[in-house]
């Protein structure tokens, strides 16, 4: 078994173009992986790499994959919260993608905490690389990546004695794909939203996942009961799933009659829904960090494991970390802001750059599948 090893974030070597063909496997478990891995796809491909993607149908990512206009091939589904069904989905989705990715003979395989990737790549002898952001995540047994990238707020004591080669990248996952962003500034008149309105954006804890805690719920519904009552309010509300979709919908019935409270009917991008906010209110780790990189208020209503990353930025004062209802009525500070991109370009950070060099790293220090099978 190997031991840990720190890779240093800064001044990662600049790779010249790949002299011999090289094939990357990425495969998108969840909503956050499209837009997470979109710009790391088009650098990778512009730098000459052949890239192929599988997805999960899980959450949003096919409509995510339709709305970015990414191609993949989506294999596997959302098994529910029963961890049985859980693990026997995974182990049947890798088995179809053990199928299908043998016949491509990929280089290296990159995901974000994919299971079913993690398996495969372990039977097909693929080296893997596996970003995550949440040291917490449940791991596989026995199914260890041969490189682990984490954002550098990250520590090492968190990451486990013994395992892959870490590798770290500066700021936060998000920052990866804010550099891209445009804002919509006819988001709110398309959504049916008046402009004086004060928006609060609400996702939903992930009531699915093995790391759920009912508390959340708890913290969701006080959160809406207090804003719901104010005439100044518009809610823009965000469920994970149909399931939760349908739950909410039934609850908050006449909110959503009153135009209260609204779910939009079709993707949207998060992003920009955050950005046509004046606050946000989620129980989900990506959206609070989306908001966090934007400067725009967010609290957290998440009540697992608080990761290294929430930490971080709770530390800096760009994330509220809500533990009770009386934590939602007195600590959410429900004013209008100042909508600049000023802040997103003074603070920009090469997260996008440093990932990409790291990738190229790795491909230069393996022969290629071509060289394999010439040997």
């Amino acid at each position: 078994m190997m031991s840990n090893t720190s890779v240093a974030i800064p001044e990662a070597p600049k790779i010249p173009s790949p002299s011999v063909h090289r094939k990357i496997w990425i495969d998108l478990d969840n909503s956050p992986h499209v837009p997470f891995f979109r710009p790391i796809i088009d650098e990778l491909r512009k730098k000459g790499y052949e890239v192929f993607l599988t997805a999960r149908d899980a959450y949003q990512v096919r409509e995510l994959l339709e709305y970015y206009g990414v191609d993949g091939k989506v294999i596997g589904r959302h098994y529910g919260k029963h961890k049985l069904f859980k693990a026997l989905g995974t182990c049947w989705r890798a088995v179809v993608l053990t199928a299908m990715v043998r016949k491509e003979k990929p280089d290296i395989s990159v995901c974000h905490g994919s299971r079913g990737c993690l398996i495969t790549s372990k039977v097909l002898k693929i080296p893997n690389l596996t970003l995550t952001d949440y040291e917490f995540t449940a791991a596989v047994p026995s199914m260890r990546p041969t490189w682990l990238m984490v954002p550098s707020v990250v520590p090492d004591d968190h990451l486990g004695a013994d395992g892959p080669i870490i590798m770290k990248y500066p700021g936060i996952k998000e920052d990866v794909y804010l550099s891209r962003f445009t804002p919509d500034q006819d988001l709110k008149t398309r959504l049916g939203i008046p402009p004086e309105a004060l928006v609060i954006m609400v996702r939903p804890p992930a009531t699915e996942a093995h790391y759920h805690n009912p508390e959340a719920e708890i913290l969701l519904k006080a959160a809406l009961d207090r804003f719901v009552e104010n005439a100044e309010v518009r809610i823009i509300l965000l469920p994970r799933n149909k399931r939760q979709d349908a739950e909410l919908r039934g609850e908050w019935r006449d909110a959503i009659a009153s135009g209260k409270i609204l779910i939009p009917d079709h993707v949207e991008d998060g992003m920009n829904l955050i950005w046509n906010s004046d606050l946000v209110i989620s129980g989900g780790g990506t959206m609070n960090r989306e908001a966090a990189a934007m400067r725009v208020p967010v609290y957290s209503i998440f009540r697992g494991k608080i990761g290294a990353v929430d930490r971080y930025l709770a530390d800096e004062g760009r994330l509220v970390l809500l533990e009770s209802v009386e934590d939602v009525r007195t600590k959410i500070v429900a004013v209008r802001r100042q909508k600049t991109l000023k802040a997103l370009t003074e603070n920009y950070v090469p997260a996008l750059e440093t990932i990409v060099q790291h990738i190229e790293t790795i491909l230069a220090s393996m022969p290629s599948s071509v060289e394999k099978r010439s040997r």
